[in-house]
């Protein structure tokens, strides 16, 4: 319940914020080309989302005649989801990692690489891909594309206002040190929104999967053990070319070299490893 409030009062501040900078550098038409321009890019990836992912990372197709307990696994716990049964998906990569992509439930799709398959115990896989069908159940995809859709157009009306001077609602030009500074700042400012929406979807998976498969325990020894393989320099070769799909990831592949704490998509796995042994019964 936190989460989802800390979603939704994330998800109005970048509301509010988009409101506020298009006021002060856009005026109405200015946020109004702003928002439908970053509507029209943010549509095409929420749409064509899955099919764009699963083909740059050679995602594979597999049904209960080619993977058996891996398809099996995954009807299981869409069952107890309450869930339409998604396309499975199996990526031929070293590297221990899963994601879930798709516009609705209806349209969702799950992907394990070969390396999460070989390293995790079956307790430690159920536990990731319930998570990922957490994601499916929670509409993350659309949160996801709604928010980025807001920081984009924040981000527009800062270059508008760079390139074209800013104007405010009543049409008169902005003061000119206000304007760079909100020019500069309020790009910034979006995407930590951005990633602290996507740190919350994060927890919130995290106890959504729990539930659904109702083994806190082997989720937090998962993540523990994907970490080990982020940090020990096994490389996702599929991240490493569209690092902007990393963010998907479980675990996000690219992390161990990167920018922490408020500029990570993913919070740490110290703290999701906590909140899940929190939640396991108690002996």
């Amino acid at each position: 319940m936190f989460n989802l409030m800390k979603t939704a009062i994330l998800m109005a501040a970048i509301t509010a914020l988009f409101m506020a900078i298009g006021s002060l550098l856009g005026g109405r038409q200015g946020m109004m080309l702003a928002l439908v321009v970053a509507v029209g890019m943010n549509f095409f990836s929420y749409w064509f989302s899955d099919k764009l992912v699963l083909k740059m990372y050679n995602a594979q197709q597999v049904d209960e005649s080619s993977a058996p307990q891996f398809y099996g696994m995954i009807r299981e716990l869409a069952q107890r989801a309450q869930l339409p049964m998604p396309k499975v998906y199996v990526i031929n990569e070293d590297a221990p990692n899963a994601f879930a992509t798709g516009r609705n439930p209806e349209n969702a799709a799950v992907a394990a690489t070969t390396g999460i398959m070989r390293v995790l115990t079956e307790r430690e896989l159920r536990g990731v891909m319930a998570h990922e069908l957490a994601h499916v159940r929670h509409r993350d995809i659309l949160i996801s594309t709604v928010s980025a859709t807001m920081a984009g157009a924040i981000s527009m009306l800062a270059n508008f206002a760079m390139f074209f001077g800013g104007r405010n609602s009543e049409g008169r030009s902005t003061n000119p040190l206000v304007g760079m500074l909100v020019m500069i700042l309020a790009p910034i400012a979006a995407s930590l929104i951005q990633m602290a929406i996507s740190r919350a979807r994060e927890f919130e998976a995290d106890r959504g999967g729990a539930e659904i498969s109702g083994d806190p325990q082997a989720l937090a020894s998962a993540l523990q053990k994907i970490q080990r393989y982020a940090h020990g320099g096994v490389p996702m070769e599929a991240a490493e070319r569209h690092p902007e799909t990393a963010q998907m990831m479980i675990i996000n592949p690219l992390s161990a070299g990167g920018l922490r704490g408020m500029f990570s998509t993913h919070p740490s796995t110290e703290e999701r490893v906590a909140r899940l042994m929190a939640m396991a019964p108690a002996r």
